[in-house]
């Protein structure tokens, strides 16, 4: 028996095909080999057609089942991680109406703004746990003052994974989880947020019927199984954003454990179970994958969304042709900690929650031409992604989340020797490395859905660590001085 996981990105969708009983990944796979085209119009503007994901999704399943070898028939349950925040909208006969407006765009941040100064900034936090922001409801709304005729088209509003689920099934649904990343539940009340939607002018009917994370939540149709290899009937059974699967995928589950990733963003993600807030934003928090009504399990989530963009602009702009991460990670380790005078701001990648919203661009600060090289540059760039999180790691403790251990899964940034070992000495805590990613957490989780795991620590079991960082005290003066050179820096760029 076998369990398909889909991580839908904005760079790329992956699959993975998991072996039930050992937990084994046999197969995985990525399209597209470069990364997906993201169309900006405007200046803070972030678009990508969700038929090309759909494009991608259907390659790299045909690899991995040319790959593994196995029979459709024989794959149990499928499930979905995707890229939180983006707005897919569609009409009655499951048309796209325009192109996804992603997690990365800025537009919706006045009318975030807004919504939250004129419903109260009270009334917002303590239903929804933050402001409307620039999240998945107030780029509706965008749509709903910018778009009219195609907002009048609009049958169902979705979320990335949830259109993912509608072209496997046929079927619009949603879960608690992914309305919470959207600003659309209520988390007072246990309900759908209709105070913000009456706000915004958004009729509820668009909103998709709610269905379990860990359930059976529909069954590939005929068409779409001749179009991706797979078994007609076999069911969808878990779905949800990036970050709570990636923690899923760590088995992080519990209030007080914390997961991590660095890839084109970077995030920080910790479980609790106190209904606690960022007053100002700058962190959110978010129904994690086994929350309930009657079990408080929230997210909060620190995203930085200039990551790993700024290390891969770096290997395309500045980089020798050729050259590899391995490469830039060597170049950058002849230099010492604190690059010697330079400063990098991460964040050019549009508007940060983290700043306040604001999007001050990427910033090079203490370039000296008669001293420093491109290895001080890189090694720079890496310190500042690392600063960013720690810069938010402080924003966080602030709603009851100290991290001890961080895990993550050994890839990306985290490859980095200098990134891990710049993480665990600024921030005190130790490092754990896990042999997984989303795809493979997103197929254990169809597992736990679909009953073939009768818990999620049967699901998680077979969890490999393939390394611990410990702080090096050594090293951790000269740390803490660079990221308060940093965070000057930061400080004269915000205010």
């Amino acid at each position: 028996m076998y369990l398909l996981g889909y991580d839908i990105g904005s760079s790329s969708v992956k699959a993975s095909i998991v072996e039930a009983q050992t937990g084994a990944c046999i197969a995985t796979a990525f399209y597209p080999k470069e990364e997906m085209p993201i169309k900006a119009v405007q200046t803070g503007w972030a678009e990508q057609d969700p038929e090309m994901w759909w494009t991608n999704l259907k390659l790299a399943t045909k690899q991995v089942l040319s790959q593994s070898g196995i029979k459709p028939a024989d794959i149990r349950a499928i499930g979905i991680s995707y890229q939180m925040h983006g707005l897919v909208i569609v009409d009655k006969d499951q048309k796209v109406l325009r192109p996804s407006i992603i997690w990365c765009d800025s537009r919706a941040v006045s009318i975030g703004e807004k919504a939250f100064n004129e419903i109260g900034g009270k009334h917002c936090l303590e239903h929804l746990l933050n402001s409307p922001g620039n999240f998945t409801a107030s780029k509706l709304k965008w749509v709903r003052d910018n778009e009219p005729q195609v907002f009048d088209k609009i049958y169902k509003m979705m979320l990335p994974g949830d259109y993912i689920a509608m072209k496997l099934t046929g079927v619009i649904n949603s879960t608690i989880s992914g309305l919470s990343e959207g600003m659309l539940w209520n988390f007072k009340n246990n309900k759908l947020a209709d105070f913000l939607l009456n706000h915004y002018g958004i009729r509820k009917d668009m909103i998709p019927d709610l269905v379990p994370t860990f359930s059976e939540q529909g069954k590939v149709t005929a068409s779409a199984a001749e179009e991706l290899g797979l078994a007609a009937g076999t069911v969808v059974a878990y779905r949800a954003g990036d970050q709570p699967n990636n923690a899923l995928s760590l088995n992080v589950l519990n209030p007080g454990e914390i997961a991590a990733t660095a890839g084109t963003s970077g995030v920080v993600y910790g479980v609790s179970e106190l209904v606690k807030y960022d007053p100002q934003s700058r962190v959110n928090t978010f129904a994690h994958v086994n929350y309930t009504e009657k079990q408080n399990r929230l997210g909060v989530l620190l995203c930085v969304n200039g990551t790993g963009i700024l290390n891969s602009w770096m290997k395309k702009n500045i980089i020798p042709s050729g050259t590899s991460y391995e490469d830039m990670n060597r170049m950058a380790s002849e230099i010492p900690v604190g690059s010697e005078g330079i400063t990098i701001l991460p964040f050019g990648n549009g508007a940060e929650r983290l700043l306040g919203n604001k999007n001050i661009g990427a910033v090079i600060n203490g370039l000296n031409f008669n001293m420093h090289n491109r290895n001080h540059l890189i090694r720079a760039g890496q310190e500042g992604i690392v600063f960013s999180f720690k810069y938010g790691l402080d924003v966080m403790q602030e709603t009851g989340i100290k991290p001890a251990v961080i895990r993550a899964g050994h890839a990306n940034m985290f490859l980095s020797e200098i990134f891990r070992n710049t993480l665990a000495n600024i921030s005190g805590a130790t490092i754990e490395l896990y042999d997984t990613d989303g795809s493979q957490g997103a197929a254990k989780g169809a597992g736990v859905g679909a009953g073939v795991y009768k818990s999620f620590e049967e699901a998680f079991s077979s969890l490999k660590k393939l390394a611990v960082i410990e702080p090096d005290k050594a090293q951790q003066g000269a740390t803490l001085n660079a990221y308060e050179a940093w965070k000057k820096v930061l400080v004269k760029n915000i205010s």
